[in-house]
């Protein structure tokens, strides 16, 4: 697919896993930068994704939005990348993503506000408790070096970022297994690219502003 391929992102968002996404898939892509406020409540931004909110992604006449979506989405577009399982392995792969969309995402969010679930009430969120799914979590990083077995996929992408942004703003358990897979992926080529893009754009929005 050689559609053109565009990012829009805001260096301070979750814009900085689609970015990261697609340097692992080795793709050339244009960034679009949106400030929040009026920028990403433009109506040709709302054309775009009218949540109004980064990050999207267009691929041609193709958005995707949501950023496990978008870690999906590129894995498939980009199969020379080697980015996703085979169709007939992708239990893992399809659970972690998910899971991380959705319990883990919950889970932490509310915690970070401050939302405590009474416990006769846990049946009603999908997570639980923020305890299961931290468990949870840990327990399969603990059965090998990446979420979905020995091979780096797009899942990693997603599940990786929220492990990372969740040390390092305190909002993870300090666990031993989720610092060897924090480390082991802040070492790869393509986050580290992704990283120095993503400081480089904010430090030149901050000087325009």
């Amino acid at each position: 697919m050689t559609d053109d391929l565009v990012l829009f992102t805001n260096p301070m968002s979750r814009g900085r896993i689609a970015r990261w996404m697609l340097e692992e898939a080795g793709v050339d892509y244009e960034t679009r930068a949106l400030g929040y406020g009026p920028d990403m409540k433009s109506p040709d931004y709302l054309a775009i994704n009218p949540m109004g909110k980064v990050p999207a992604v267009k691929h041609g006449n193709r958005v995707v939005t949501e950023c496990a979506a978008i870690c999906a989405y590129v894995a498939d577009a980009f199969p020379q990348a080697g980015l996703s399982p085979a169709l007939t392995d992708r239990a893992d792969y399809y659970r972690w993503l998910f899971f991380a969309a959705g319990p883990l995402e919950a889970a932490v969010t509310n915690k970070s506000l401050e939302v405590a679930v009474p416990d006769e009430k846990q049946g009603f969120v999908g997570y639980g408790n923020f305890a299961a799914v931290m468990n949870t979590l840990a327990k399969a990083l603990s059965r090998g070096p990446y979420i979905a077995g020995n091979r780096f996929t797009a899942a990693d992408v997603y599940v990786g970022a929220q492990v990372l942004w969740g040390l390092q703003f305190g909002t993870f358990e300090q666990r031993p297994e989720f610092e060897a897979y924090a480390k082991r992926l802040a070492d790869r080529p393509a986050y580290k690219r992704a990283t120095e893009k993503d400081d480089a754009l904010l430090a030149e929005m901050k000087s325009a502003s």
